[in-house]
């Protein structure tokens, strides 16, 4: 039986609650964060799997049919495309998210990705629907909220898991704190995490209406403003950010660490290997307070890390560490978790 999902990238949309047309337009006229209907084709694989908005991980069909976002995606480990590239109406899910155009560079250990044929724009009144409809709006008063910033060399580096016991840590002693994830390829499956580890609210860019950040410079500053804005209007005690892949990768990780600017008060990076750690160091320019990630894995490599860069680190996969990230926290950021949590 067909069946019709709403991707988490329309999470902040209505599709649930209000009746909405589908029109195929030409390609020509397709922007980035417009939500259009596309049928699943092809033959099913591991990759045959949308996240719902609220969260979960469903199977696909071919026959069924996904409501998603026009967008872009620039992964190092797993494939790069963008609704640009889409030829005829045949196109892919660039994540489970529901980020739609078509793979141009895919690799190869992946099972096939999955295949949509375009149907047609989500349309109300004959008019388009996009994300930036239902974005957070928020004057730009600016931002003042201490942040605990993790960059990595690459996706997969463990920078989630490592917000996630950050997050942890801080609320358990009393800490109100906000989890956001600034840069990507929207997935609610990260800051849901943080969520889940004692964040008060979690935030991305998807909430101001970016299906991925691969987008202009002085677009994503934009739309990220009102965001750093309303989170300062929560007045929490930390924000924890997460910057999805490097600083060096077109998701404009650089341009958000600047937005950032003085309030980061600890940045941790999350790194695929001790020599990694050396080079985006160099190349991006910023010494960490903090190595985590598969750098950090063994003591060989915790060792490696220091003799290479003389940063420390910590494997926070283990929770046996948790002691010494709470012992790092507190000289980080002047505080004592452990008397505030048994306050």
């Amino acid at each position: 039986m067909t069946q019709t999902h709403i991707a988490s990238l329309a999470r902040i949309a209505d599709f649930d609650k209000n009746p909405y047309d589908v029109r195929a337009l030409r390609h020509g006229v397709w922007a980035n964060g417009e939500y259009v209907l596309a049928e699943v084709t092809g033959i099913p694989s591991e990759l045959y799997v949308i996240e719902t908005c609220s969260g979960e991980m469903i199977p696909v069909q071919p026959g069924d049919q996904i409501i998603g976002a026009l967008g872009s995606r620039a992964a190092t480990l797993e494939g790069v495309g963008s609704y640009t590239d889409v030829r005829g109406g045949k196109m892919h899910a660039l994540t489970g998210a529901g980020l739609f155009g078509h793979f141009t560079s895919f690799a190869a250990m992946l099972p096939p990705p999955l295949s949509l044929h375009y149907r047609g724009h989500i349309v109300r009144n004959g008019e388009k629907i996009t994300m930036r409809q239902f974005a957070i709006r928020a004057q730009d008063t600016g931002f003042s909220v201490p942040t605990i910033l993790l960059f990595g060399t690459s996706m997969s580096a463990g920078k989630t898991v490592t917000g996630r016991r950050i997050c942890a840590l801080l609320s358990s002693a009393g800490y109100r704190v906000i989890g956001a994830k600034l840069t990507g390829a929207g997935r609610l499956r990260d800051i849901a995490s943080f969520k889940r580890a004692g964040a008060v609210a979690i935030f991305d860019f998807v909430d101001v209406g970016l299906p991925s950040t691969i987008v202009p410079q002085d677009v994503f500053r934009t739309a990220i403003r009102p965001l750093l804005s309303h989170i300062d209007k929560l007045k929490p005690d930390f924000l924890v950010a997460e910057a999805g892949a490097s600083p060096l990768e077109p998701y404009n990780g650089e341009a958000a660490i600047d937005e950032l600017g003085n309030n980061i008060c600890c940045s941790i990076l999350c790194a695929s290997d001790p020599y990694a750690v050396v080079g985006v160091q160099q190349a991006f320019g910023h010494k960490p307070d903090l190595v985590a990630g598969p750098a950090a894995n063994t003591t060989a490599a915790v060792d490696l890390v220091m003799k290479l860069t003389g940063v420390p680190a910590i494997n926070v996969i283990d929770h046996g560490t948790m002691p010494a990230l709470r012992t790092f926290l507190e000289h980080q950021l002047g505080l004592n978790l452990a008397n505030q949590c048994s306050a």
